[in-house]
């Protein structure tokens, strides 16, 4: 009998133990791979609030969560070997941030590691998901709204320059909404009584030619489509602006807050902080086939009146009433 006790204490001890060295295995960190096209310094304030949405929910970048940053720097055929670099990793899931590039590039680089984007302009007609409601594949997140933006975009800046006829339209091939966006532009632009200078930016070192040809055209106005080559190189496009006394107007913040005239568009702050989101989800066991795709609910007009100020130009009330932010 004694020895049945002492059997059944040494198996009662032994799963003891067994529980306490199960008990201390460290539990694995979850690791989110972020791929960027542009610069580190480019737009931090994106950078941070994808990180703030982490914390909201918990996360503390270090301690419960690694991140991995890869950005391209604006060097857009580095961004396949990057996307290739987090896949050898194996981190849980991909940020691709910063543009239709990284979010091919991340697509083509894995079928299986979720990829979260931060603003796809068409992701269903872009090719890289089924549809909104159920994505399908391994792509979610959220996208940056319709082309109409660009048709906005000029009406806003006709509000603004009534006596505008000629607008400079820059623009990057790699986009393959650029068919669309360029109709959509021509269109709203006919019926706004505007002629539209359609200029290509093959790559920052075009950037020169291209201003040239612009002020050669005889332009009243200057928009961009939305690119990382443009975000990342809006000093030299706000210079040339500023000394050719041409009013323009941007889709993101970050121009204007840099000294452009005024933008309009998503709240690109608030798509990256959503961002963080679908990372938990993911994280948590949600497959992105099952994760809609969420559409723009905010967007933002915002001017800047010493930037008027600087080429002359008086924005009218009806205007500057509607805007969300005025940089004074």
């Amino acid at each position: 009998m004694k020895n049945i006790f002492r059997l059944v204490a040494l198996i009662v001890m032994l799963v003891g133990f067994g529980g306490i060295s199960e008990a201390q295995q460290p539990k694995k960190i979850p690791r989110i791979g972020f791929l960027g096209s542009a610069t580190l310094a480019t737009s931090p304030a994106r950078r941070e609030a994808f990180r703030q949405g982490l914390r909201e929910l918990g996360y503390m970048e270090g301690q419960n969560v690694l991140i991995e940053y890869r950005h391209a720097e604006g060097k857009f055929d580095r961004l396949p070997d990057l996307a290739a670099e987090l896949v050898r990793l194996k981190v849980d899931v991909i940020v691709a941030a910063g543009g239709i590039q990284a979010i091919w590039a991340a697509k083509n680089a894995t079928k299986t590691i979720p990829i979260v984007v931060t603003g796809a302009g068409d992701p269903v007609g872009e090719g890289l998901i089924a549809s909104l409601a159920r994505p399908g594949g391994n792509i979610t997140g959220l996208s940056l709204g319709g082309y109409e933006l660009y048709g906005k975009r000029l009406e806003l800046l006709k509000e603004t320059v009534p006596k505008v006829s000629r607008v400079a339209f820059f623009w990057h091939r790699s986009t393959p909404a650029v068919p669309s966006y360029l109709k959509e532009a021509r269109a709203s632009a006919q019926a706004l009584g505007l002629k539209i200078q359609s200029l290509e930016v093959p790559s920052p070192n075009d950037f020169e030619g291209v201003f040239r040809a612009a002020a050669k055209g005889g332009a009243h106005a200057l928009t961009v489509s939305i690119h990382p080559v443009f975000i990342g190189n809006r000093n030299r496009i706000l210079d040339f602006a500023a000394k050719n006394r041409l009013p323009a107007i941007y889709y993101a913040t970050e121009f204007v807050e840099d000294g452009g005239l005024m933008s309009y568009g998503p709240d690109f702050l608030d798509n990256y902080r959503r961002a963080a989101i679908y990372v938990d989800k993911i994280l948590k066991g949600a497959k992105p086939a099952d994760l809609p795709v969420e559409q723009p609910t905010k967007f933002e007009l915002v001017i800047n009146l010493k930037a008027a100020k600087q080429i002359g130009l008086t924005i009218p009330p009806e205007v500057l009433m509607r805007a969300d932010k005025v940089i004074r």
